[in-house]
């Protein structure tokens, strides 16, 4: 099977300047309608073979700037069931493909916190995969709450893959790509396309987040489909940091397309699930998922643990939480010996 892909490079106009959830409401219906019109007219440049279609990180809403937990959570969260999803759910059904984006979510289960979600929606309109970040600096996550989150989803909520007539989809968190770790256990349930959801700093230079890409491709044997911002409106922060290089790679790390910087539907190339399949079945050195041995590893991560589980089971959550947090684990891994002092 082959299908086409787009990492649809596309302007965050953010809501940190807007007051209330109706105005806020308004302004993610909006641009809902702005980037459908921007996902028909893509395809209908790039082929109706079209299939896959990534939108960059926080492409609803912008991300806080200034603005509490408990604020951000009444502002600019969505429901799992909201009306939001309903919306973008038709633009999937509309152009028939599988839309991949990222947003800041509720939970019933965590009433005072949020998530950061990214999604996979089927040309059906359902939503088939939900994603929540694990690794935030200053929002919680499913580990800040580990045990609960476990008891209510299992690991596989946790990990999850959507098993697709396009392939095997998983989701991939902004600054996430630099972690092997998440890849690496998406891969071992089945991952063969990374979806990346990011809002990243577009150079020209190798930067961290794009040698992150080419190794979490080339190490797990799949394709990346990341799709970064077109520079972002609203804030303080110059309206072009996050902007460009959106990009689309293959299982043996080789670019296939890339965007320049700006709005753009450039980052389309062909997903070959077959020649994908094949590869992975073929005995050689290059074969890198069939030649691992977890087992070599497993108890090395069994007894260290670096940033602590659980730390917002039995507190409300604030911004400083999450520094306040990091100094400490700094401190002990200091006097372990594993981080050496100055």
């Amino acid at each position: 099977m082959i299908y086409k892909a787009l990492a649809l490079q596309t302007t965050c106009h953010t809501v940190n300047s807007l007051q209330t959830r109706e105005e806020v409401t308004a302004h993610i219906q909006r641009e809902i309608q702005r980037i459908g019109e921007q996902i028909r007219a893509s395809i209908g440049f790039i082929g109706k073979d079209t299939k896959l279609v990534v939108l960059p990180e926080y492409f609803l809403t912008g991300f806080p700037m200034g603005e509490s937990i408990e604020n951000w959570l009444y502002k600019a969260c969505i429901a799992p069931d909201g009306q939001e999803y309903e919306w973008l759910g038709q633009l999937a059904q509309d152009n028939n493909i599988y839309l991949s984006g990222n947003a800041y979510e509720t939970d019933r289960h965590f009433p005072n916190l949020y998530f950061q979600c990214s999604f996979i929606i089927a040309p059906s309109g359902d939503v088939v995969l939900r994603y929540r970040r694990l690794n935030s600096m200053f929002a919680p996550t499913p580990h800040d709450v580990w045990e609960k989150y476990l008891d209510i989803y299992g690991l596989q909520g946790v990990f999850p893959v959507a098993k697709t007539d396009i392939g095997n989809l998983a989701c991939i968190a902004s600054e996430e790509i630099l972690y092997p770790e998440i890849a690496r256990c998406l891969a071992m349930r089945g991952a063969e396309i990374f979806l990346h959801n990011t809002s990243e700093v577009g150079s020209p230079l190798l930067t961290q987040k794009n040698v992150a890409k080419l190794a979490r491709a080339i190490e797990n044997m799949a394709y990346v489909v990341s799709a970064n911002s077109a520079g972002m409106g609203g804030t303080p922060i110059p309206f072009a940091s996050t902007d460009g290089v959106s990009k689309i790679i293959n299982y043996n790390g080789l670019v296939l397309a890339e965007a320049g910087y700006g709005e753009s539907m450039v980052a389309n190339a062909d997903i070959d699930l077959n020649a994908l399949r094949h590869f992975r079945h073929r005995p050689a050195m290059g074969n890198l998922l069939a030649r691992q041995r977890f087992e070599l590893y497993a108890q090395s991560y069994a007894e260290h643990s670096f940033y602590p589980p659980n730390t917002l089971l039995v507190q409300d959550p604030d911004r400083q939480h999450f520094i306040r947090t990091q100094l400490s684990v700094i401190e002990r891994l200091d006097k372990l010996g594993i981080f050496q002092a100055n």
